[in-house]
């Protein structure tokens, strides 16, 4: 039986909740092109299903920031999805910021555990600093999701060297967050 994975790529491409801006690039399309990667990723290794939530590029969820989380966790649920990978660009005032973190809901838990060997498999894959595993129990996707669920911030779009490397090598990326997934059930 395959393993459900719901790839929620941050933010919609225009209108409610669109994504933080930095260095000339937007969130949405980082976090489009790597979603559509690790799906590839998924997809090709034969023990996994997955779901995008911007399955095109023009794909908008909801109509305010509330019904568009609402939208990609209520999908997520209905379709009875295993585990929840939001993927997101941080962003920061100070341009310095930089590296990658991994957010849940509650820690020790099995999202936590998920979370931590994803964070290792994307410093791995990108060399950016480990910034860890944080509680974000006030997140709508990480609260409201059935599943062991993640939220995972790639890098600092604030930041130009950060921003250069998702936006110029989503691969990296989807490459770093497909490792820690076959880390963490032991299919590496």
């Amino acid at each position: 039986m395959a393993i459900k994975i719901y790839v929620d790529q941050g933010h919609n491409p225009t209108g409610a909740n669109t994504g933080a801006e930095g260095n000339g690039y937007t969130e949405q399309d980082i976090t489009y092109e790597v979603g559509q990667r690790l799906a590839t990723l998924l997809r090709r290794n034969g023990n996994f299903d997955v779901r995008l939530s911007r399955p095109t590029p023009q794909t908008v969820r909801g109509t305010s920031n509330a019904s568009s989380l609402r939208e990609r966790v209520d999908e997520a649920n209905s379709w009875g999805a295993d585990y929840f990978v939001s993927i997101h660009t941080n962003a920061s005032l100070s341009s310095s910021a930089s590296g990658t973190e991994v957010l849940v809901y509650t820690s020790p838990s099995p999202a936590a555990n998920l979370a931590e060997d994803i964070l290792i498999s994307l410093v791995d894959a990108t060399g950016l600093p480990n910034r860890g595993v944080k509680q974000r129990p006030g997140l709508y996707v990480l609260r409201k999701t059935q599943m062991p669920a993640v939220l995972v911030e790639m890098g600092f779009i604030s930041n130009p060297g950060d921003a250069a490397l998702m936006a110029e090598n989503p691969s990296l990326f989807a490459t770093g967050i497909y490792n820690g997934i076959l880390d963490y059930l032991n299919l590496s």
